[in-house]
């Protein structure tokens, strides 16, 4: 049994700055914020992590509260942002996650710094989200290691004790992906279709890194032998 752990944005779609462009919009709607972009990173860090950054910019109050008021308005605003945006899937995505379903003895889940409702609405808008029954989500962590937890015991929890971390893969587009992977003792596959190329990934030594899912085949290989 191999186990694939798949970010989203950025290895499975890009979603044309949906995501950023409905937090923005919801710091204006729900806290009436004026909002000028104030530069915090999204890239490989989790929903939760973002938002702290930003209610810290802009002098929200960090509660459980503001988090609840933030998402409510979140989802019922991301539909929107990912219709407007126009992103697409990914080269290659949709053909290698087939190959994957096919396979008995390959399983696919989530190793996202989304929240889970905010990544099966962005799945669900691009036609993956069957693929996907289980994950990791950015609902509760800051840090993205403790998401990659949460991924190995959902792992753990739905296939039992017996999967090793060697078995498992944790697929995407940052260093950060590559990181948490490490954490649990993944095998980590870096694919250079968000903003990092194959040079920025030297650092942290992924076992194996692709420049898109079209040329899958060396992550083929490995998950079938």
């Amino acid at each position: 049994m191999k186990i694939c752990l798949f970010d989203i944005d950025g290895t499975l779609i890009r979603s044309g700055g949906a995501g950023k462009q409905a937090f923005l919009r919801t710091l204006q709607e729900a806290f009436g914020v004026e909002v000028v972009d104030p530069g915090v990173p999204f890239a490989g860090r989790t929903d939760r992590g973002i938002v702290r950054d930003l209610f810290a910019h802009f002098k929200i109050p960090i509660t459980s509260q503001s988090w609840d008021l933030f998402t409510e308005v979140y989802f019922r605003i991301l539909p929107e942002c990912l219709a407007s945006c126009r992103g697409s899937v990914l080269p290659g995505v949709e053909t290698l996650l087939e190959i994957i379903a096919a396979n008995s003895e390959i399983e696919m889940g989530l190793l996202t710094g989304n929240t889970a409702k905010g990544a099966s609405m962005k799945l669900q808008y691009y036609g993956l989200e069957h693929y996907f029954g289980f994950g990791g989500f950015g609902d509760q962590h800051v840090e993205r290691d403790r998401v990659a937890e949460q991924a190995l015991i959902a792992t753990r929890e739905r296939w039992g004790k017996a999967i090793a971390p060697e078995q498992i893969f944790v697929i995407g587009d940052t260093p950060a992906d590559i990181q948490c992977g490490r954490t649990i003792g993944a095998q980590t596959v870096a694919v250079c279709t968000g903003k990092y190329s194959a040079t920025d990934f030297t650092a942290e030594g992924p076992n194996l890194v692709l420049e898109d899912f079209s040329m899958a085949g060396p992550l083929l290989d490995q998950l079938t032998t």
